[in-house]
């Protein structure tokens, strides 16, 4: 995962020690950090930047970093993540390409969010961590992903309670150990896994997963004709050939996530009938959708809504991800399109998932890699070829 690997880079230009293995565990040792001024480009191409702060900022009294970059689909301000930093006593200035961080003392804070949203719900966990006194934050998020942060924090000596709820409490430590830790299955990937095999109309399972974490996915894809064997850790997901039409409305967790709404519209093209997508999170992303139109799909976007008419054939041509899970959605409906379909920007499918194409050729697609076509005349262009069986 790109992503991954621009981590394990930024943190080793700062002094801490990784070192990783085939079998994809990590060793992290940030006993030797000699800075908190972090390499501004390689900090700017990815979204998740911004959880550096919050993790160098009680130890470094100051952070620089670029910011935020990843996925175009939509301007997402960081405005939450700045309200946390400044409620624990941080001041923040913002520059033309980068902003700084800095706090000599950090102090428990009651902070209320505007908005759910994780990434600055996690980003108060790792502040709070290490800050002096007692820390509430209301209207948080409930992700798997912030209780998994929140459990991680407190297998290293943290003091967090009520991850999983609006209600998140933190009574600060003065320092955190080392620990083993083994992060949950990411359920992202799995739910386009599904979505693949209801395309197909083949039958997919994913293992090692937890289904806690799928339970409205699931029963999304239900009601619109799927099945599902499900197990302790393992689902087994079964297409069909005569799948309905839906309405879905986007939200954060338990809602159905906006992060399986881009794969879900290809799924949906299938489908007998109108369905409609309304996007309450990022009501613009559907970057994808002028991508789906080039292969002859018929859907029309009116304000934060998708209505989407199946049962039309698409064809293959030339597309384009603009981010990493338009980039899912372009993979999926190049295994319904006739012909070829030849995706470019797949840099932004590397960036959050590992070996997707590899995933998908193992199931039986035909999907290659770094394709050349004169044809196209897209010399010197990353590109990825997904053929219809």
């Amino acid at each position: 995962i790109y992503d991954y690997r621009a981590i394990c880079d930024i943190v080793s230009g700062v002094g801490v020690e990784i070192r990783r293995t085939p079998e994809q565990d990590v060793y992290i040792d940030p006993r030797h950090i000699s800075s908190g001024e972090l390499d501004l480009q390689k900090t700017s191409t990815f979204r998740a930047s911004y959880y550096f702060v919050g993790s160098l900022l009680a130890k470094q009294r100051k952070v620089k970093i670029g910011y935020p970059g990843g996925d175009n689909f939509v301007s997402r301000p960081i405005d939450q993540h700045i309200k946390v930093w400044k409620a624990f006593g941080a001041e923040v200035v913002l520059k033309e390409n980068y902003y700084e961080v800095s706090a000599d003392k950090l102090s428990g804070a009651d902070v209320y969010f505007d908005m759910i949203t994780s990434g600055a719900t996690i980003n108060a966990l790792l502040v709070a961590a290490l800050a002096q006194g007692k820390t509430t934050l209301r209207n948080t998020a409930k992700d798997p992903e912030v209780v998994d942060a929140a459990n991680f924090l407190n297998q290293m000596g943290a003091k967090i309670s009520g991850a999983g709820t609006d209600t998140i409490r933190i009574q600060g430590v003065d320092h955190l150990g080392g620990c083993t830790y083994r992060a949950i299955p990411d359920r992202l990937i799995a739910g386009a896994f599904f979505m693949a095999a209801g395309i197909t109309g083949g039958s997919i399972t994913v293992e090692e997963i937890i289904p806690e974490h799928l339970e409205t996915t699931i029963m999304k894809l239900q009601e619109i004709g799927m099945e599902f064997d499900v197990q302790d850790t393992k689902i087994i997901s079964y297409g069909d050939v005569n799948l309905r039409a839906t309405r879905v409305r986007t939200g954060m967790y338990p809602s159905f996530a906006t992060d399986l709404q881009q794969p879900l519209t290809p799924l949906l093209l299938k489908a007998q009938g109108r369905s409609i997508i309304t996007e309450k999170v990022f009501p613009q992303r559907f970057a994808h959708v002028e991508q789906l139109q080039r292969m002859g799909a018929n859907i029309e976007i009116k304000g934060s809504s998708a209505f989407i008419q199946g049962g039309s054939p698409l064809i293959g041509t030339l597309v384009h991800a603009s981010d990493v899970r338009a980039g899912t959605a372009l993979i999926l409906a190049g295994l319904m399109a006739e012909g070829k379909t030849y995706i470019t920007g797949v840099e932004h499918i590397e960036r959050g998932y590992e070996n997707l194409v590899a995933s998908f050729s193992s199931l039986g697609a035909k999907i290659m890699m770094n394709v050349d076509d004169d044809l196209l005349e897209l010399q010197n262009e990353q590109m990825c070829l997904i053929k219809n069986v």
